[in-house]
């Protein structure tokens, strides 16, 4: 019963498309050469890199030389805010980012704050989407750099990246988004969203992980992080990654190609799951109902601790998660949560269940067997009391 796996915790890591393995495998032991090498190998890699820039440009209607392969999500989004803040600090020394981000943006911004950057974080709605206008009215005059997450990996929320982007290219201040969770179902053309810099990465979209790109515009100049040679222009030196990058960008092409296929499929799940858990008491959605990601169901069950949950539910084999997989292990309530006016006694109760393509109906009928049997043990056990009226 039990021997079956049941993946749903997508939004932490995706398993690598057969695909994107296979436009890889070459270049680790046949074209492993140095794409900075003089020789044949060399050579070989180079077009490689060129080749796949130009892929992962036209996916984003971007010029070649405007994509950046780095190391992670991460790693792009330090690039971008590090990089831009440091250039531009004789202009202005304040940012403007929200309490929803993810904590790659987060930590990022703490960094800067101790090098002297005034940063505003904007608080969301209750629905955790974004509201543009406040993020209009925090501009000052001494404002640089906008940043706010496209969709949040917590609660799904898609964010109004557009208008946002709009409002910032008015101003004349650089607009960046983390887009890395939203690339499997939503719209990275740069261009019609108005960003200046987007961080993508490849462990959320079945590609390999330790791979990710920073798009920027040709008219921004940055200042680079990391000390070495003159790789991807002088703005993130280390022997280039041939096989992480090829399956970064096979793995990108695949999933702006079939994320029609893909919205559809996960979406009727997604809200087969939803219907399903909302018929057990005292249980909350998190985020707008419509607004949000296609394969994301982020849940709190009152009085009970969400960890609680999640070690049921691995006895089952079902793999879920309590939020952000890069700071699951903290025993503090989601900054996430929080944010959209939940009582940390309440998001101590949250699950995040994130569907993938691999999903089936199957799956997710497994959960809605097991885990109202699972919350009702668990509060049996639980001492806390608490009813949907006391929230509000």
């Amino acid at each position: 019963m039990r021997n079956k796996q049941i993946y749903l915790d997508n939004s932490a890591t995706t398993p690598v498309d057969k695909k994107v393995i296979k436009e890889m495998s070459r270049y680790y032991s046949e074209d492993y050469g140095n794409a900075g090498s003089m020789h044949d190998l060399g050579l070989i890699s180079d077009n490689v890199l060129d080749s796949s820039r130009a892929k992962v440009a036209k996916i984003l209607n971007a010029d070649s030389e405007e994509i950046i392969f780095t190391g992670s999500g991460t790693e792009s989004i330090n690039l971008a805010l590090k990089g831009l803040a440091r250039k531009l600090k004789s202009k202005g020394n304040h940012i403007i980012s929200t309490t929803i981000e993810h904590p790659a943006v987060l930590n990022t911004l703490k960094s800067l704050k101790k090098e002297g950057f005034e940063i505003s974080l904007v608080p969301v709605e209750k629905n955790g989407i974004i509201s543009s206008d406040k993020i209009k009215s925090a501009i000052k005059k001494e404002t640089i750099i906008i940043s706010t997450i496209y969709a949040n990996n917590e609660l799904g929320t898609i964010q109004p990246i557009r208008e946002i982007g709009s409002i910032a290219k008015n101003k004349k201040i650089i607009f960046h988004t983390d887009a890395c969770q939203a690339a499997n179902s939503e719209e990275l053309d740069v261009k019609k969203l108005n960003v200046d810099l987007m961080s993508l990465n490849g462990s959320k979209i079945y590609g390999p992980k330790g791979t990710g790109c920073l798009y920027k515009n040709n008219t921004i100049q940055l200042d680079p992080i990391l000390d070495g040679g003159n790789q991807e222009f002088g703005l993130r030196s280390g022997t280039e990654n041939i096989p992480g990058i090829v399956g970064f960008t096979k793995a990108l092409e695949l999933a702006q190609n079939d994320k029609k296929k893909y919205s559809k499929t996960l979406t009727e799940l997604r809200d087969h799951l939803i219907t399903g858990l909302m018929q057990i008491d005292r249980t909350i959605l998190n985020g707008d109902k419509k607004k949000r990601l296609p394969n994301n169901v982020n849940i709190t069950f009152l009085n009970i601790e969400g960890e609680s949950i999640l070690l049921k539910l691995n006895e089952y084999k079902i793999y879920a998660s309590t939020g952000s997989a890069c700071s699951s292990r903290s025993l503090t309530a989601s900054h996430v949560l929080l944010a959209i006016g939940q009582s940390e006694k309440a998001a101590h109760g949250s699950i995040r269940f994130s569907l993938g393509k691999y999903t089936k109906k199957s799956d997710i009928n497994k959960v809605l067997k097991v885990l109202p049997k699972i919350v009702k043990e668990l509060r049996e056990m639980s001492p806390v009391h608490m009813e949907l009226k006391d929230l509000k």
